[in-house]
């Protein structure tokens, strides 16, 4: 078999083992000439190109002969192995590939346009596997072993990272990887289905009028996404405080602090929570705290924050519907070591939630706003809701594409009264409920 077929060719038999045995082959052939700890002080792009030009001097000089294109792909490869995250580095660089999934060394799989698919790819071995993961964590000042078989870790360009290792992941070592998500507006998010006109005015009079925002959905259904576009609609001139375990939202006002969050270091030290940046936050005269997602007792400082002068906040929490969201809320914040009977905690939720959009991913991989929903309730009272939109699918086709539309209802007099005051026009699809009795029939339904 040629260099080119094998190079061209998916990652499996004796094929895949020549190449990989080539790869490595020049790969300690180019150690051999050059420390890679002389070049730690040049740019990722000069030590890239200067290991690219040694071995091509190496290539020349001891063979094999090679067509331009197969040298150039051998070349990659091998810097690939020597400098970057060997077969992953081209995935990394495919800006349609949302999320990395290796299943031990013979699996890999990626999402494209929310579908799962696998690659012919596979690393030479398991050794190689876990000195790519050992290089992952290894940039965040992290170790994996198996006192520590856990870890998440994020890329010097921003894509989240989860391993898993032996004795915990019985298939072996497994890396995931989820790319930085690219900053979509409103405007985008509509030509792309997720929301409609009518949609983007109602919530853009909620982020305005400063209504307290909970965004929900399962992992994978965009929360990130829909967060970062609602918090374009936030005017300039305010002071924004962002909180997360991995920064990734990208705000384009001018006064905007960006905190993130930070795991112990190898010594089990130096650990600065989601908790204990969002009480931070509160003496840093935020006029809104958007928090990425909140997973445990800083639900409650949130909460409070919410309901205690810091309206307009936005949050993100990990629940399938809106009913789901508040119960989860509530979990969450029961999870502080402050001991709050359940009726405080509804008190708490009832005074700062005022809205929850709930996000779906549908099973042709489409990511849509499925429900918006008022929080209507008040002190201890049970939970209500009044649903203003929500998408209705249509049958399914025989392509397989989920199709709809969106369903609008009346806005709650309460929330009608408070966009008045605060001079936003209620958007001509969402009249206002004339009785609490219409809304209460309307979330039995």
């Amino acid at each position: 078999m040629s260099l080119r077929a094998r190079l061209n060719t998916p990652e499996t038999g004796r094929g895949a083992h020549e190449e990989n045995h080539l790869v490595a082959a020049y790969r300690a052939k180019l150690l051999e000439e050059i420390d890679l700890a002389e070049m730690s002080p040049l740019a990722a792009t000069e030590r890239r190109v200067r290991l690219e030009r040694v071995l091509g001097h190496i290539i020349s000089r001891e063979g094999p002969v090679l067509s331009t294109h197969e040298r150039s792909q051998l070349i990659r490869r091998v810097v690939d192995e020597a400098l970057g995250l060997g077969i992953l580095e081209p995935l990394l660089e495919d800006a349609s590939i949302t999320e990395i999934m290796v299943n031990g060394p013979d699996q890999v799989f990626v999402e494209r346009a929310g579908r799962v698919e696998r690659l012919p790819l596979r690393f030479a071995s398991e050794e190689q596997l876990m000195q790519t993961i050992e290089r992952i964590v290894s940039t965040v000042n992290r170790r994996v072993d198996e006192s520590n078989p856990m870890v998440d870790a994020r890329l010097p360009s921003g894509e989240r990272v989860n391993v898993i290792i032996p004795p915990l992941a019985l298939s072996g070592p497994t890396l995931t990887i989820r790319r930085f998500p690219r900053a979509y507006t409103l405007s985008e998010l509509i030509s792309l289905g997720s929301l409609d006109e009518q949609m983007l005015l109602l919530l853009s009079a909620l982020v305005r009028a400063k209504f307290n925002i909970i965004v929900s959905g399962a992992t994978g259904a965009g929360k990130t996404t829909l967060l970062n576009a609602l918090s374009g609609l936030i005017p300039e001139g305010e002071r924004i405080i962002t909180i997360e375990d991995s920064a990734e939202l990208r705000l384009q006002q001018q006064h905007v602090i960006t905190l993130e969050a930070r795991p112990p270091n190898i010594e089990g030290k130096g650990q600065i929570t989601i908790r204990d940046l969002v009480r931070n936050s509160l003496r840093m005269r935020p006029d809104r705290i958007v928090v990425g997602e909140v997973r445990g007792g800083e639900t409650l400082d949130m909460l409070q924050a919410m309901s205690t002068g810091h309206d307009g906040s936005l949050a993100t929490v990990h629940a399938n519907s809106a009913e789901d969201a508040l119960m989860r809320l509530q979990t969450l914040a029961s999870m502080s070591e402050v001991d709050i009977p359940f009726p405080a905690l509804k008190d708490q939720i009832n005074s700062a939630v005022d809205v929850i959009v709930q996000l779906a991913r549908s099973a042709d991989g489409s990511r849509r706003i499925s429900e918006i929903a008022i929080l209507h309730s008040r002190g201890r009272e049970d939970y209500k809701i009044a649903t203003v939109c929500r998408f209705q699918p249509w049958p399914l086709g025989s392509d397989g594409v989920v199709r709809g539309e969106f369903g609008y209802y009346p806005l709650p007099p309460r929330v009608a009264e408070r966009l008045h005051l605060k001079n936003e026009p209620v958007p001509p699809a969402f009249g206002v409920a004339a009785t609490e009795e219409q809304l209460t029939s309307r979330q039995a339904r």
